[in-house]
C-alpha cells in the first residue's frame, strides 16, 4: 500500500462512527466512575441512582407500550360458551386463559392476579406485566355470587373466576361474541365453507409458518378448518402470512 493510501485509510479510520451508547447505559457507565471517584458525596451518588431508576422506568414504560401495540393484532375474538341468567352468555375465564397465555408469552408479557375479600365484596386485581420490566393493573371489586345454589366456596369461585375474566378482558381489550353472531355478513353456520383444496392450503401454510392451530382457530371463531366460511379464506390466509412475515 502506498503511503499516500495509508493516510487516507487512516483518515478513514477516524472518521469511522462511534456506536452510539443507549441513554440506560451511559448513566450506568457514569455511575460507575462516580463511584470509584472518592470526591463523589453521597448525596451526589443518590441523585444519580435516583436518576437511573427515573431512566430504567421511562425506557420499561417505552418497551412495554411498543410490544403492547404489536399484540393487539393477535389477540383474538374470544367465543362466548358460558350461559347465564336470562339465558345470557359470556365467555369462560378457562377460554379467555387458553386463547390468550401463548400469544401473552410471544410479546413478552405475563398475567397474574391478586385476590382479597372484605366482608360481602371479593377484589380482584389483574396485573399485565412486561419482561422489560413494566407493569399495568386493573381492579374490580364485586359482591359475592349467591345465585343459584353455590355454596360459600363456589360462590367466591365464581366471583373470583367473573372478576379474573372481565380485569384481564379490560387490560388487554379484548372483545367476545356468540359464533352465532358472525352470521349477519354470511359468514358462519349456513354460508359456504372452504373447500378441501383451501383445507390442504391452509393446514400448509399453518405449518410452514409454525401457527398454533387451536389458537388460530380460536382466532376464527371455528372448531375446525372445515368450519371456516369460504368469504373469510382471504382473511385467514392474510393472518396467517402476518405470522411468516414477524
Amino acid at each position: 500500500m502506498s503511503a499516500a493510501r495509508q493516510e487516507v485509510t487512516a483518515y478513514e479510520e477516524t472518521r469511522a462512527p462511534v456506536p452510539v451508547q443507549s441513554e440506560a447505559g451511559a448513566l450506568v457507565s457514569m455511575i460507575e466512575r462516580a463511584a470509584r471517584d472518592p470526591n463523589v458525596d453521597i448525596d451526589k451518588m443518590e441523585r444519580l441512582l435516583q436518576m437511573q431508576e427515573r431512566v430504567l422506568a421511562r425506557t420499561a414504560h417505552e418497551a412495554f407500550n411498543v410490544a403492547f401495540a404489536e399484540m393487539q393484532s393477535d389477540l383474538p375474538e374470544i367465543r362466548e360458551k358460558g350461559r347465564g341468567d336470562k339465558n345470557t352468555t359470556f365467555a369462560l375465564w378457562e377460554d379467555v386463559n387458553e386463547a390468550i397465555k401463548p400469544i401473552l408469552k410471544d410479546h413478552g408479557f405475563g398475567l397474574s392476579f391478586k385476590t382479597g375479600r372484605t366482608n360481602d365484596r371479593i377484589t380482584v386485581t389483574a396485573i399485565l406485566l412486561h419482561r422489560a420490566g413494566h407493569s399495568e393493573e386493573t381492579i374490580l371489586e364485586l359482591p359475592v355470587d349467591t345465585s343459584g345454589s353455590k355454596n360459600a366456596v363456589q360462590a367466591v369461585g365464581s366471583s373470583t373466576s367473573y372478576g379474573k375474566r372481565y380485569t384481564a378482558m379490560a387490560l388487554l381489550n379484548l372483545t367476545s361474541r356468540l359464533k352465532a353472531d358472525r352470521d349477519d355478513d354470511g359468514r358462519g353456520a349456513g354460508a359456504p365453507t372452504v373447500s378441501e383444496e383451501q383445507i390442504a392450503d391452509l393446514a400448509d401454510l399453518i405449518e410452514s409458518v409454525g401457527a398454533n392451530l387451536p389458537r388460530f382457530l380460536n382466532f376464527m371463531g371455528v372448531g375446525s378448518l372445515a368450519e371456516i366460511p369460504a368469504a373469510r379464506f382471504d382473511h385467514a390466509v392474510r393472518e396467517l402470512k402476518k405470522k411468516e412475515r414477524r
